[in-house]
């Protein structure tokens, strides 16, 4: 940094200014102590900096699993907002296994992580102890846990479902099949989106039948499916399938293509998630736009305001992404957007 500052006529103070990202520097000045760093070959001592600040640079993101496309898509996301903010990310894979869900919260890498992005699966709402006391700055990301202690960004999963299921209605669909319900389950994604469905069956003077809400696996496209050729085979009339994601209903697509079933003309299909696969399968799939984007940037800037001031007592903060419906062919056809 001396050579730097000699070479381009400034300050050290100055030099580190510039390479730390301090805004109120001339435009001319900020040139001059780039080309100088420049012609010097100069690289921050990142490791040093982050020592004197207490900070690693370092943030995790747990996940079920990167083999669902949402959870790859997400992990996608969330590294390129942390890089936006100068923070790099470790990933961790739990499988959706409450023991490993716990290591996260408890295990030795805690200590290499500035804070952790937390999206459980196995854990559930009598789990909030668990996130007690951690130690460390924390954002929950799902729908398993709510009301704990620390910030949390979620999806309108009620809302965004039922949107989904009101695009099959108002195209003249009356016998909608679900795929990917879980039998019982009263919290998490299955439960909620299960519920906008049936709040958009009500609003519609339709009743709710449960033939027609199929699953009993994990959200891949192997149980999807399985359970459309189930929902076949019982003869239920069906015109339309809402996949509770976007894996489901590519599986359902598929068994749907097997069978020489028209889609859209016989059975109109829609997913949840709007992962990259679905503008390019064969019909394009219709799905919900969850906001994986906001998502993944709000969780990044509630951990990093939490890093920076780990003395702020401010409530928690619950955030709700946006949400739209993305048409494609699967449910209009020809008529679907290009």
């Amino acid at each position: 940094m001396h050579e730097v500052a000699a070479r381009a006529g400034v300050s050290i103070k100055t030099v580190s200014n510039v390479v730390n990202g301090y805004p109120y520097i001339r435009e001319s000045t900020r040139e001059k102590v780039e080309q100088a760093i420049a012609e010097l070959g100069y690289q921050l001592n990142v490791t040093a900096r982050n020592l004197r600040r207490g900070r690693t640079g370092l943030i995790a993101l747990a996940v079920p699993e990167l083999r669902l496309p949402y959870f790859a898509e997400l992990a996608d996301s969330v590294i390129r907002a942390a890089e936006d903010r100068g923070l790099t990310v470790l990933i961790e894979q739990t499988g959706s296994v409450r023991k490993r869900e716990l290591e996260v919260l408890r295990g030795q890498r805690r200590q290499l992580t500035d804070g952790l992005i937390y999206s459980p699966l196995a854990l559930g709402p009598d789990d909030v102890h668990e996130l007690e006391g951690v130690g460390y700055p924390m954002v929950l990301l799902g729908e398993r846990i709510f009301g704990g202690p620390a910030d949390h960004v979620t999806m309108s999963n009620v809302e965004a479902a039922k949107a989904a299921t009101q695009h099959l209605l108002d195209l003249g669909r009356r016998r909608i099949a679900v795929v990917g319900a879980h039998e019982g389950e009263t919290v998490g994604s299955a439960s909620l989106r299960l519920q906008g469905y049936v709040a958009a069956l009500e609003e519609n003077g339709l009743p709710f039948d449960p033939a027609l809400v199929g699953g009993a696996g994990p959200w891949h496209r192997a149980t999807g499916a399985d359970t459309m050729a189930r929902l076949l085979d019982a003869d239920l009339g069906i015109d339309a399938v809402f996949g509770l994601n976007d894996a489901l209903a590519l599986g359902a697509l598929h068994t749907l293509h097997l069978r020489r079933v028209d889609v859209p003309g016989q059975v109109a299909v829609i997913g949840f998630d709007d992962i990259e696969e679905t503008a390019y399968s064969s019909p394009t799939l219709s799905t919900v736009h969850p906001g994986r984007e906001q998502i993944a940037a709000t969780a990044v800037d509630l951990l990093l305001a939490r890093i920076e001031n780990r003395d702020d007592d401010r409530p928690f903060r619950q955030v709700v992404a946006d949400f739209s419906v993305v048409a494609r062919q699967s449910t209009l056809g020809d008529a679907a957007p290009a």
